[in-house]
């Protein structure tokens, strides 16, 4: 293997380490993933307690920091501002979950976050710029949009019920239709970046791609769309004057963005609305009343500035669906500061790397979850929103310097006289 390789937009690859990441992490990465699944959404083809995912995605969560915790024993991590940052989030969550009456289920959702936190600061040993987590990222989202598909053909009825409006629900495993969007559009953009950075075969990608844009269509999640379009757009700009293929493929994307906008313009207005009449989508599906009422809501102090504690993410039993919101509610003041800084720290380290194909993948996800974060909820907690950016962490990490063998000064025998000469 080459010490170093060079990309087509010109930087140079970060030298892997002396016996690279262990294949484990992945496994670790993966069960990550699987806490952030979450166990409420649609019903599925055969009804699965509630209490039963839970204990499959707390399981899986426990299972990740203890297997983290195997594969570091020695507690090396990399300095973080990403993770500091998150771990600075643990003191509003625990302060506003304290002061709630009933804080049982609050204290245990700061547990799952501290236990989160622990597993990405024990991960933070192989995070070296690399792109390896992005495979693993790859992999284990498009294995979920896979059973999703799997659900679709096994029980259409199910996986696109009416009380969704007909919108792409899991069938198997409950998840809804921003879920699946979300994991279809984050697959679509990181799978589009590789092909252009050449880590990847068009025939490769196009078996992650094209399924994953279909489901992304039946999702009917506008959101994740826009997330992913606009996400690419500023990954690829970073790529634009150092890359051809970023060059060729922007254009292509424009050209064809164009002729779609013409010729099939009332079809995608109709699949934008969703049915929704103009004054429902002005107010976002009702999400604006709740919004106000979440901003009148009479507050002490301590709630404006350490929250009400980690919950459900829901104002008066109905959806907050706006992160920034969430987090003032849940965490207050202190907690949308150290949100709104872990964003800025990523973005601001992503404008100073030079161009490569890493770095523009932190730029897609950082400027997806900053798109999303309108109508999703996540930023705060334990999601697959802080797993998109601690993945932009990781790529943004410099390279780990190699290690250097100390060297030592032998002194010369001094031979005789006549033997110098």
């Amino acid at each position: 293997m080459r010490d170093e390789e060079r990309t087509e937009a010109g930087a140079r690859a970060p030298v892997p380490r002396p016996g690279g990441t262990p294949k484990a992490v992945g496994v670790v990465w993966a069960l990550l993933g699987l806490n952030t699944l979450g166990s409420a959404g649609a019903k599925t083809v055969v009804a699965i307690p509630r209490s039963l995912i839970q204990m499959a995605t707390m399981g899986a969560l426990v299972a990740a920091f203890a297997l983290a915790l195997a594969l570091n024993p020695r507690l090396r991590i990399r300095p973080s501002a990403f993770v500091f940052l998150l771990t600075l989030l643990l003191v509003p969550s625990l302060i506003g979950s304290v002061q709630q009456e009933a804080a049982y289920g609050a204290l245990f959702r700061c547990a799952r976050l501290a236990l989160f936190v622990g597993t990405l600061w024990l991960l933070s040993r192989w995070w070296d710029g690399s792109l390896t987590f992005v495979r693993h990222h790859v992999r284990m989202y498009f294995a979920v949009l896979v059973l999703v598909a799997a659900g679709l053909a096994v029980s259409p009825g199910t996986a696109m019920p009416e009380y969704y409006g007909g919108r792409l629900v899991g069938a198997l495993w409950p998840l809804t239709p921003p879920q699946i969007g979300q994991y279809a559009a984050v697959v679509i953009g990181l799978a589009v970046l590789l092909l252009l950075g050449r880590r990847t075969t068009g025939a490769g990608a196009a078996v992650v791609i094209v399924p994953s844009f279909v489901l992304l269509a039946m999702t009917h999640t506008r959101t994740a769309t826009l997330g992913v379009l606009i996400g690419l757009v500023l990954a690829i700009g970073s790529l634009f004057l150092t890359s051809g293929a970023a060059r060729r493929f922007f254009a292509w994307a424009v050209f064809c963005a164009t002729v779609a906008a013409v010729v099939f313009s009332s079809a995608l207005r109709a699949w934008f609305l969703r049915g929704q009449s103009q004054e429902n989508f002005a107010n976002l599906t009702g999400r604006a009343k709740v919004w106000d009422a979440l901003l009148a809501e009479p507050r002490t102090l301590g709630e404006r500035v350490f929250g009400t504690g980690l919950g459900d993410k829901s104002f008066d039993g109905l959806p907050i669906d706006n992160s920034w919101l969430a987090v003032y509610d849940e965490q207050g003041l202190l907690g949308v500061t150290l949100v709104a800084a872990m964003v800025l720290v990523l973005g601001g380290v992503a404008l100073l790397r030079p161009p490569s194909l890493p770095r523009a993948c932190a730029i897609f996800l950082i400027g997806y979850c900053g798109i999303s974060s309108y109508t999703e909820v996540g930023l705060g907690d334990a999601s697959a929103y802080l797993l998109h950016l601690a993945l932009a962490a990781s790529l943004l990490a410099a390279p780990a310097a190699a290690p250097t063998l100390p060297t030592y000064d032998i002194p010369r025998r001094r031979g005789p006289l006549r033997a110098r000469r």
